[in-house]
């Protein structure tokens, strides 16, 4: 092509319709030259006219190619443009941070922080809520079951249940086309003086068909191999377990690893990063039927086997969506499938509430355990601090903004040569713009950096439970640090680059440097407002939950868990008779007894926080004990009330006499003696355990309310039986320590070792450790808050203070004039300092306002904390004061040192 009326038209109008004119143009431009050559070389018009044509060929499909290479080469030169523009502008921004080091040093430092909260907060947040299981097919088809009952006018959720109710799913449903069993828990491992208590992941085969996965090495379990009663004693083991323990060894197929009380074939590795339904990776996963038959079996006192019965509740179950199948018909297909499964349930157990009272039905809930139809404290609270987080970067981002703005004010001269020259304001603007950015990218990097090792130590101490990847090797924190930074970046520096090119050329080029000083310093001020009014809610969010934390941690248990252990036998496979286990604990108590560490010790079956038993209750004058609750039970010996520190009320408590033969003798819980006999003394009332046909239990006794699986509302329904009446054999021994119990653990697990028989394990748990699980959402909040509260008390403190710094800085020659005029220096400093607190004052009332409002939603995650605690408010207020107090301060000490002299010749 030529370069006349195309190339000209071309550069002035590059659109798509610019472009198919100038090939139009280009084309007409050729077809009357070749014509204007025919004509002179003697052809009549007519002629040279179709001889044109004819050489032009196909006119339609030349000018498509060409409009299609023209439009790839605007293409082509606008993305260059494009990116050499940003490589410019990349450089302006690299040469402004050279020139200030500190400046961009601050700036990175500020946003880091900001971003490093969020990335943590997202990190525990998606790990809890949002990501499903690695390896999961479907994930979108696949959920949790749950049961839900209704028990005096409210709905219970029951996400443990039995396996005769997985049996039951599989059977009569038809909307899943995979329902996978699942339970993972704290299991010996090992034999010897490697025994250790890992986490092992126990499911039917259906999970390597719900995973994308295939064997590292050999192969998984099979249907055949999870049959009840007691499947076949298979291991796969984790990838990083084979590593860690085998050393990756090939050979190590057909090799036996003891789990428990039986030997296990070791049979398969897993993939790298597969973990099954747990949030920690377990070390093996191997059939449920297997682990149950030595786990579950021996606590089933009943005719059913412990796959046939509706009592023992301890699977996880999940199930996958068949294609086209929605939630809803799911939920309905459940629904229908667990009402008839609670019939046939009704039929074994006639005590149980009727089904037009219970009304069961089915709930498919998120695949994640977290986000479950009643999710617990602990969500809600990761939920509310990533939120939180989001705060304190805003506080970030205004703490930025008001540099960038401070530095726009100083550059406002060299801004408008720039724009007298010539130099376009959208072009300044997005150098502005992209210098902001890039410091916010390098903020996101130390955020990232930031959560790497910071957010590890708040996982590890808060969530040591939950297995955490490396912050700078998870791709979706990474990218979501990138956005946030890149999103900090457009938000902290749109305003100050508004404000720069927006400025009035004429007024900005006059000498004077004090002219609209304070009119420009208005933005300054209300992002210092902005940032000291959300210091202030997340200050009360930290008092609330520093409060509620107190509270938890004082609340009357019934029992003084800090001096507790529980130290129970693992058997392992040794087989004593119900007489030889009676003897083994015998000898555990008495042992225990004897250690100097110990202060007393006693014998019992069931364990606060972590498992409890309930049988049925047959009481005279009751038609259905169950309908007024579930009351379970514990089996005690004589030294069981003072060895918890349970006050005993009335009567008195389990004692020597209340032995084998003997009438049986009850206490029971003040909360228990209420609800069955509210208007008479439950002294001597008989209460038949387990069937109507046994004989009497007679209550002896009423002790205080314990706290059995919660530390809030807990109904404290709770009964005491002898437990050489009623479970001989069974348990394990609470062991009441002179000193904190996780001192004595492990002598006195060691001590105790020595009584069991051959490959048997005496197993040591801290009272105090099954309890924080229940306090760690408070403790997570409190921790949380008062971190980010920190942190936002920090940011708006150093941008107070380089809001007054920057007035006085501008306002030195106004100073100098004061102080010639006679002002004293403590008049200056008042009229700093005065300012300064009006701020912070502003501040307050709108954060103590917002924090009122956000109180009602709040108020579910404190623990008997009132959301509008005047103890909190007036602490908050000190505190913020104090540090605006100090931050007006020390620029108000400056400006009252200022020599009028050299003020008045700043100008």
């Amino acid at each position: 092509m030529s370069d006349g009326p195309f190339r000209r038209l071309f550069r002035l109008d590059r659109s798509r319709a610019g472009i198919d004119r100038a090939v139009d143009d280009e084309l007409r431009f050729h077809f009357e030259m070749s014509l204007e050559e025919l004509m002179a070389h003697g052809l009549p018009p007519d002629e040279a006219r179709r001889e044109a044509e004819r050489r032009f060929g196909d006119v339609p499909g030349t000018r498509a190619r060409l409009s299609r290479i023209d439009r790839d080469r605007v293409e082509h030169d606008r993305r260059r443009e494009w990116w050499s523009a940003l490589a410019q502008d990349l450089r302006y921004g690299l040469r402004g941070m050279r020139r200030s080091p500190w400046f961009a040093a601050a700036v990175v430092i500020t946003l880091g922080v900001g971003i490093g909260a969020n990335a943590t907060m997202f990190g525990i947040v998606d790990r809890l809520l949002l990501r499903p299981p690695a390896f999961l097919q479907a994930p979108g088809r696949v959920h949790r079951l749950y049961m839900a009952r209704t028990i005096d006018g409210k709905p219970l959720y029951n996400g443990s249940l039995q396996y005769r109710r997985f049996r039951d799913i599989a059977q009569w449903s038809t909307a899943f086309d995979r329902v996978l069993t699942y339970w993972d828990s704290k299991t010996v491992v090992g034999r010897g003086a490697d025994t250790r208590e890992l986490t092992v992941g126990s499911s039917n085969a259906a999970l390597w068909s719900m995973f994308d996965v295939r064997p590292v090495l050999g192969r998984f379990f099979t249907d055949a191999e999870d049959r009840p009663p007691s499947g076949t004693k298979v291991a796969v083991l984790s990838e990083a377990y084979w590593r860690s323990r085998y050393g990756a060894r090939r050979d190590v197929l057909g090799s036996a690893m003891w789990i428990g009380a039986s030997a296990y074939t070791i049979i398969g590795v897993a993939p790298h990063g597969f973990a099954g339904m747990s949030l920690e990776t377990p070390v093996a996963f191997v059939p449920i039927t297997a682990v149950a038959s030595d786990a579950i079996a021996p606590m089933v006192q009943e005719s059913r086997p412990w796959y046939d019965t509706y009592h023992i509740s301890f699977l996880r179950i999940y199930a996958r969506r068949k294609p086209g199948v929605s939630a809803r018909a799911a939920e309905a297909d459940l629904t229908t499938t667990l009402r008839r499964s609670y019939l046939a349930q009704a039929d074994e157990q006639p005590a149980i509430v009727p089904i037009e009272r219970a009304l069961p039905r089915g709930i498919v809930s998120a695949v994640q355990d977290a986000r479950g139809p009643e999710p617990g404290s602990g969500p809600k609270v990761a939920v509310w601090l990533l939120g939180v987080a989001g705060v304190v970067l805003l506080i970030a981002c205004a703490n930025v903004a008001n540099l960038l703005l401070a530095r726009a004010l100083r550059r406002r001269r060299e801004i408008a040569v720039r724009v007298a020259l010539g130099v376009g304001r959208a072009r300044l603007l997005r150098q502005l713009l992209a210098e902001s950015v890039l410091l916010a990218l390098l903020g996101g990097v130390a955020g990232a950096l930031i959560a790497q090792w910071g957010g590890a130590v708040l996982r590890a101490v808060l969530l040591p439970q939950v297995e955490w990847t490396s912050t700078i090797t998870d791709v979706r924190v990474l990218l979501f640090s990138a956005v946030v930074a890149l999103g900090a970046g457009l938000l902290c520096g749109l305003a100050p680059a508004l404000h720069a090119v927006r400025a009035d050329v004429a007024d900005a080029l006059k000498a004077g440097q004090r002219e609209g000083t304070l009119r420009r310093s208005v933005l300054r001020t209300g992002l210092t407002v902005a940032q000291a009014s959300l210091s202030v809610v997340l200050l009360v969010g930290a008092g609330l939950f520093v409060r509620s934390l107190q509270r938890v941690t004082t609340v009357h248990l019934g029992y003084e868990a800090d001096h507790l252990l529980w130290v129970s036998p693992e058997m392992r496979g040794v087989q004593l008779d119900s007489t030889g286990a009676e003897q083994l604990r015998e000898r555990m108590l008495e042992r225990a007894q004897s250690l100097p560490e110990v202060a007393s010790a006693a014998r019992g079956v069931t364990v606060p926080f972590f498992f409890s038993w309930d049988v049925d209750l047959f009481v005279q004058g009751i038609d259905s004990v169950a309908r007024l609750g579930t009351f379970t039970l514990q089996a005690v010996s004589p030294e069981y009330f003072t060895t918890m520190g349970t006050r005993i009320l009335a009567g008195r408590g389990i004692g020597p006499e209340d032995r084998a033969g003997a009438p049986r003798a009850m206490v029971v819980s003040e909360a228990m003696a209420r609800t069955l006999w509210p208007h008479e003394s439950p002294l001597g009332k008989c209460v038949r355990v387990n069937a109507d046909t046994v004989p009497c239990a007679y209550v002896v006794g009423v002790a205080e309310n314990i706290k059995r699986s919660s530390l809030g509302d807990d109904p404290g329904l709770h009964y005491y039986l002898a437990i050489r009446q009623f479970a001989l054999g069974a348990g394990g021994i609470f062991v009441r320590t002179r000193g904190p119990a996780e001192r004595a653990a492990e002598s006195v697990r060691r001590a105790l070792q020595r009584e069991m028989p051959g490959a048997a394990y005496a197993k040591s748990t801290t009272l105090s450790s099954l309890i924080d699980g229940e306090r760690r959402s408070w403790q997570l909040g409190a921790v949380l808050f008062a971190v980010f509260g920190g942190l936002a008390l920090l940011l708006a403190g150093v941008g107070l203070y380089s809001v007054i710094a920057y007035a006085v800085t501008q306002r030195t020659h106004e100073m100098g004039v004061r102080t010639a005029l006679g002002a004293r220096a403590t008049d200056v400093v008042r009229l700093v300092l005065g300012e300064g607190m009006r701020v912070a004052v502003i501040g307050l009332v709108l954060g103590a306002g917002i924090a009122l409002v956000a109180a009602r939603w709040i108020a579910p995650l404190l623990f008997e904390e009132p959301p509008r605690d005047p103890l909190v408010y007036a602490g908050v207020i000190v505190v913020l004061l104090a540090v605006a107090a100090l931050a007006s301060w020390i620029p108000a000490r400056r400006a009252a040192r200022v020599d009028p002299s050299a003020a008045l010749r700043t100008e």
